[in-house]
């Protein structure tokens, strides 16, 4: 039963409230970070627990009235009133419902994107750049803040390959659904002919790990300090403030050359190494959790073709609903959210089917 679920969750909340508000609760700063996630996770889901209880309770006082009272007037205005508790009662049941599906642990990180350049050639890394700034356009709108990390430029413009950090509120969670490979129709700016190309860039989206979820050992990271080659003013090419971060037990490589401080440097790269050994370790446990459900939205999957961006027809088409807008133009100008919540309902609708509570 709902009201069971939710006093369940309620006693939850409480007894995450107290733990948190306990003597010596920072003691164990892993687990302070992880009831505080709970805690901000359970709080809405509470709220509209308060909320369905009192519209019940309304609800039978009002069923109350109608049976029970003999001034007609009055029952008039209970049956006005139960017809509108009704219809609360069923909206607040299906929000909760979708509420109740357990939630991703990684969706409240800040985000790490990698964009790539694909088939394609100079266009591939021109697209490349069309995605990034879509996706800055977009952090922008919604307030979160962007640091680029590292990134190499194409010859023809845009870039092969551009790594940034999203700071912002369920950045990882909302970003998550543009993993895999987006493709693009149009006549290249390297075309003379005129004829329509198709070209291909590579997206994918990390949840930054904090320094909780992974055990990074100092002896198990070898340096690596380079010149560095973007923009930067007098200290290209004449300091060693670039650093390239090599994770012995696994080969995972990560660098930064965006800012001039080798100190700086290193802490983004560290971060992205720590994301990246984290994102691993993620695949391992959702390769073991697909043998039991898989959802066609979110995988992850690097390799699956995910989206066409047509020129031509000023139209874009998710591959995994089916969507197609023909807004094309405000689209890569940032205008992705209508977009990403289809993706998101999609993805909570099949849980609800399988039975995900």
């Amino acid at each position: 039963m709902l009201l069971d679920k939710l006093e369940a969750i309620h006693h939850r909340f409480l007894d995450v409230e107290n733990e948190l508000s306990a003597p010596g609760a920072m003691s164990d700063m892993k687990r302070f970070a992880q009831l505080n996630r709970e805690y901000k996770d359970l709080k809405p889901l509470v709220e509209k627990y308060f909320e369905y209880k009192n519209v019940q309770s309304n609800l039978d006082n009002a069923k109350q009235v109608v049976q029970t009272e003999k001034d007609e007037e009055f029952r008039e205005i209970a049956k006005l009133e139960m017809e509108e508790l009704l219809l609360r009662n069923t909206e607040l049941e299906e929000l909760i419902k979708v509420m109740l599906i357990p939630a991703d642990p990684e969706d409240a990180k800040n985000a790490i994107v990698e964009v790539r350049g694909g088939t394609g050639g100079d266009e591939a890394s021109i697209f490349a750049g069309d995605l990034y700034r879509m996706y800055i356009r977009f952090c922008e709108r919604k307030g979160w803040k962007i640091e680029v990390v590292d990134f190499t430029e194409g010859t023809a413009g845009g870039y092969k390959e551009i790594i940034f950090n999203v700071h912002g509120e369920n950045a990882y969670g909302i970003l998550k659904y543009e993993s895999g490979v987006h493709r693009v129709q149009r006549v290249p700016a390297t075309e003379t002919q005129g004829r329509i190309h198709t070209s291909a860039a590579t997206v994918v989206v990390l949840p930054e790990a904090d320094e909780f979820d992974v055990d990074l050992k100092t002896n198990d990271i070898r340096k690596d300090l380079f010149c560095s080659s973007g923009p930067g003013g007098q200290s290209v090419n004449t300091t060693y403030s670039a650093v390239r971060l090599t994770h012995i037990p696994t080969g995972i490589v990560a660098q930064c050359q965006d800012q001039k401080s080798q100190i700086k440097n290193y802490e983004k790269a560290l971060s992205v190494l720590r994301s990246r050994i984290y994102e691993m370790e993620l695949n391992k446990r959702m390769e073991e959790q697909s043998k039991k459900r898989k959802t066609m939205v979110s995988t992850g999957d690097r390799s699956a073709k995910i989206r066409t961006y047509n020129y031509p027809q000023s139209r874009i088409t998710d591959h995994r609903i089916g969507l197609t807008l023909y807004n094309l133009s405000n689209f890569v100008d940032g205008d992705i959210h209508d977009m990403l919540e289809a993706l998101q309902v999609a993805e909570n609708s099949e849980r609800l089917k399988e039975g995900v509570q």
